[in-house]
């Protein structure tokens, strides 16, 4: 199953671009036996100042035909990494060829693409700059790899 990032904004070069990297580095050799991966990131950029609606737009054109679609949102639901690992691979085991997660910009995701996604998954009840979102996605990534690989990276 092909994991698509789709994102708004450009990471430059410093240390959440070298998190980011390396734990999509891990988490294609580790998904790989797995049925995971590759991952594919998309960034996307609103230079109009058209807001939330605009970032939308460039958002499905970047989503994968067919993908389900899971949003970062502070509104999703708050999992553990175990429940996280188990979602990948019943989207895996269902025959979902792609999985592509969202990340909005500065003020989130426009409502009329949020309802389009399949789950909407929270990082807790605090709101998270988008790049680091970003680099938490990434973690979580690996890390469920990780656990589905039984592999010890994970402990309870």
């Amino acid at each position: 199953m092909r994991v698509t990032l789709c994102v708004v904004g450009r990471l430059r070069a410093g240390p959440e671009r070298t998190l980011i990297d390396d734990y999509l580095q891990r988490f294609d050799r580790t998904g790989r036996s797995l049925g995971l991966g590759p991952i594919d990131v998309r960034e996307v950029e609103d230079r109009k100042g058209g807001g939330m609606a605009a970032e939308a737009v460039l958002l499905e054109k970047a989503l994968p035909t067919g993908a389900a679609i899971i949003a970062l949102d502070e509104r999703g639901k708050i999992k553990t990494s175990p429940e996280f690992a188990n979602d990948l691979a019943l989207f895996r085991d269902d025959g979902r060829s792609d999985l592509a997660f969202i990340i909005g910009g500065a003020d989130g995701i426009d409502p009329s693409l949020r309802a389009k996604c399949d789950a909407s998954l929270s990082f807790g009840k605090m709101v998270w700059p988008h790049m680091l979102v970003r680099v938490m996605l990434s973690e979580q990534l690996y890390r469920a790899a990780s656990i589905l690989a039984g592999a010890p990276y994970h402990r309870v």
